[in-house]
C-alpha cells in the first residue's frame, strides 16, 4: 500500500510539475503567435518534455542519492519529500508565487536530512551556489544579446520585416521547443528521484514514467498556464523570445549534463530582466525586483524543508522539536502570504507593462 502511495504522489506531483511549468516553454512562440492554436503549443511542449527526460539521468541520480545517503529513504521517506515538495507548489500555485520545483524538491529532501543529521553539506552548498551563479549568466547574457540586437535593429531596419520575421518566428517555435525539452531533462528527477533513492524504480524506467506524466500534466493541464504566459510576453519581438528560451535552455541542458538541479523559472525571470535592462537601462531595477526575487528564491527551498522536516518528526519521531517546526511553517506561511501582493504587483511589472520591458 505506502509503496502504491509513493508512486501515486510522485506521478500526481509530476502532472503539476508539467502544469505548471514546462507548458511555460512554448508560452513565448504561443503568444507572440508563432504557433496559432493552443493544442499544438501543448503537444509540442509535452513531446519535449517527454524526450528531455530521457537525457536526465545524472539529476535522477543527484536527487536521489547525492544530497542525503539513500539509505535513509524509505518508503515512508519518500512519501514525506514528494508531499512537502506538492504542498509548497500547491500552496505556490494557489497564491500566484513563481516557485521553483528544483527549489521545493531539494529543500524536501534537505528537511529529511536535517531531522537525520545525514546531510551531504558540501554538495549543497555547490548546488546553492550555481542557483546564485546561473540566473546571473543568464542576465549578463541576454543583457548583451539585447544591446546588440538594439543596434543591428538601428542600423537594418528591415530585420524584423518580411522574410526576417518568418525566419524568427521558426526559430522561436524551435528555441521554445529546446526549453520545453530542458524543462524534461532537469524537472523530471524532482518526481522520480526519491523514488529512484530508494530503490523502488530504475533510472531508465523512473525517466520513461516520469518524462510521460509530467508530458501529460503539460498537455491536459498547461492550458491556462500557456494562456497566461501568452500574454505575458506579448511586448517581446521574436527575437528576445528567441533570446530568453534559448539562453534558458542551453543553461539548464548544460547543468543537466551534471547532475545539477536548477530552477528554470529564475534561470527565465533573469533573462527577461536582462533583455528589459537592455532595452531600457536599469530603470527596471527600481521596481525593486531583485528584492522580490531573492525573497522567492530564499522561500522556495526553506518553505518545503521546514515542512518535510516537520512531516518526518510529527509522523515518525513525535518528539518536542515538531512544536518548533510546526511554528516555523506558520512564520513561513505567513511570509508567503505577505509576498502574495507584491510579487503579483512586480509580476505584472515586469511581463505586462510595456515601459518596463
Amino acid at each position: 500500500m505506502l509503496i502504491t502511495i509513493a508512486f501515486i504522489v510522485s506521478f500526481f506531483f509530476a502532472m503539476n510539475i508539467g502544469a505548471s511549468g514546462a507548458a511555460a516553454a512554448m508560452g513565448v512562440a504561443y503568444g507572440s503567435g508563432a504557433i496559432k492554436q493552443k493544442y499544438i503549443a501543448l503537444l509540442l511542449c509535452g513531446l519535449g518534455v517527454f524526450l528531455g527526460s530521457l537525457g536526465g539521468g545524472e539529476v535522477v541520480k543527484t536527487i536521489g542519492s547525492g544530497i542525503i545517503p539513500s539509505s535513509i529513504l524509505t518508503i515512508k521517506i519518500v512519501i514525506i519529500i514528494l508531499t512537502a515538495a506538492a504542498i509548497s507548489l500547491f500552496a505556490a500555485n494557489i497564491m500566484g508565487i513563481p516557485l521553483s520545483t528544483s527549489e521545493i524538491t531539494v529543500g524536501s529532501i534537505v528537511g529529511v536530512g536535517v531531522a537525520y543529521q545525514a546531510l551531504y553539506v558540501q554538495k549543497l552548498l555547490f548546488i546553492a551556489s550555481i542557483w546564485v551563479i546561473i540566473p546571473i549568466i543568464a542576465f549578463a547574457f541576454t543583457f548583451v544579446v539585447g544591446k546588440w540586437f538594439l543596434k543591428l535593429k538601428k542600423k537594418y531596419p528591415q530585420v524584423e520585416q518580411g522574410t526576417w520575421q518568418k525566419s524568427f518566428m521558426t526559430l522561436l517555435i524551435i528555441t521554445g521547443f529546446f526549453e520545453a525539452f530542458s524543462a524534461g531533462m532537469n524537472n523530471v528527477a524532482n518526481a522520480v528521484g526519491p523514488l529512484v533513492g530508494a530503490g523502488l524504480i530504475s533510472v531508465t524506467d523512473g525517466t520513461i514514467f516520469g518524462g510521460l506524466f509530467v508530458a501529460l500534466g503539460a498537455i491536459l493541464l498547461g492550458r491556462r498556464v500557456l494562456e497566461t504566459n501568452g500574454k505575458k510576453i506579448t511586448n517581446f519581438s521574436p527575437f528576445e523570445g528567441i533570446a530568453i528560451s534559448g539562453t534558458g535552455a542551453i543553461l539548464v541542458i548544460i547543468s543537466s549534463i551534471f547532475g545539477l538541479p536548477v530552477p528554470l523559472t529564475q534561470i527565465t525571470t533573469s533573462a527577461i530582466i536582462g533583455i528589459g535592462t537592455a532595452k531600457t537601462g536599469f530603470y527596471i531595477w527600481q521596481k525593486r525586483v531583485v528584492i522580490q526575487l531573492l525573497k522567492v528564491w530564499l522561500i522556495s527551498p526553506i518553505f518545503s524543508l521546514v515542512i518535510s522536516y516537520s512531516l518526518v518528526k510529527l509522523l515518525l519521531d513525535s518528539d518536542l522539536y515538531t512544536i518548533v517546526a510546526i511554528f516555523s511553517v506558520c512564520l513561513a506561511t505567513l511570509g508567503i502570504i505577505s509576498l502574495k501582493k507584491t510579487m503579483a504587483e512586480e509580476n505584472r511589472s515586469l511581463y505586462e507593462d510595456g515601459s518596463g520591458i
